[in-house]
């Protein structure tokens, strides 16, 4: 299949990718190198999976990996104390269910695999402590149901982190989205929704509280850009601009400084599929 066609599986666009010599460092970013224990440890130890690791601070016990992939989130789960479902409706061995298994199994990590889709949570009402999607809701038919599927199975107090989500500013730029996306071509899939739809299906859904993580915000949604390598590029492109990359550098050594003109770039961010986050909490 050439890559100007529809693969018919992810694993097969995946496979696809690993192949082009151009796009190794998106495969790399995307964690979807072998092996896979190297590239799950790697997110482990990642920036975004470092941000992530404060918000669910406090929380322990069962945890839902939804939409799980090849595991990369439920091995950081599971390495960080939890008991870990991970659901996976795609059996690959390269990025599904099969995938998961055997990591689970090298790792030697508490890590359960159920094959099923998240609009139904084959799971008891209050069964987790806390439930992990990372880009999963921009992905749904049915968004208002798998948001409420989400918190049925949460256990009051329970904690759902809706991480990296596409936003768009208005629903006309969902094709220049899918146009852009680096990946959509291959195997289709990709969608992103406005932030007032998430934000309706998560409180319609029941949560009590939800804090909103913007794309600048938070390293979760800088992909594929850490907060070190995001200074970097900024300070290339006004570098361009007013060469004096000294005094760029300098001003933002600073962190307060720096993140200052992050929040002041917000206000101009429009960019289709930018990435948001959702923290979510059950009464």
């Amino acid at each position: 299949m050439s890559a100007e066609g529809k693969f018919t599986t992810w694993e097969e666009a995946v496979v696809w990718l690993r192949n082009q010599p151009d796009r190794r460092q998106l495969v790399r970013d995307a964690f979807y190198d072998d092996p896979l224990m190297d590239a799950a440890e790697r997110y482990f130890q990642s920036s975004e999976w470092q941000a992530v690791k404060v918000l669910i601070n406090g929380h322990t016990g069962a945890a839902l990996d939804v939409g799980a992939g090849r595991g990369i989130a439920s091995y950081a789960l599971a390495r960080s104390g939890f008991e870990v479902t991970a659901l996976e409706p795609d059996g690959s061995a390269i990025v599904g269910a099969a995938a998961i298994r055997d990591l689970a199994m090298r790792a030697q990590l508490p890590i359960d695999v159920v094959e099923e889709f998240s609009e139904r949570l084959p799971f008891a009402d209050a069964s987790f402590d806390v439930v992990f999607a990372r880009a999963v809701l921009h992905h749904m038919r049915d968004l208002d149901g798998a948001c409420r599927e989400m918190h049925r199975v949460l256990k009051p107090g329970g904690l759902l982190i809706a991480a990296r989500e596409h936003v768009l500013s208005k629903e006309s730029d969902l094709q220049a989205f899918l146009d852009q996306h680096p990946l959509h071509h291959l195997y289709g899939g990709e969608h992103a929704y406005l932030l007032d739809c998430y934000l309706g299906a998560l409180r319609g859904a029941g949560f009590a509280a939800i804090e909103t993580l913007a794309p600048l915000q938070s390293p979760i949604n800088l992909f594929p850009y850490t907060m070190d390598t995001l200074r970097s590029a900024v300070v290339d492109r006004l570098t361009r601009m007013v060469p004096i990359a000294p005094l760029w550098r300098t001003a933002f050594a600073s962190q307060y400084v720096f993140m200052s003109v992050l929040s002041l770039a917000e206000r101009f961010d429009h960019r289709p599929g930018r990435l948001y986050s959702f923290v979510c909490h059950k009464a």
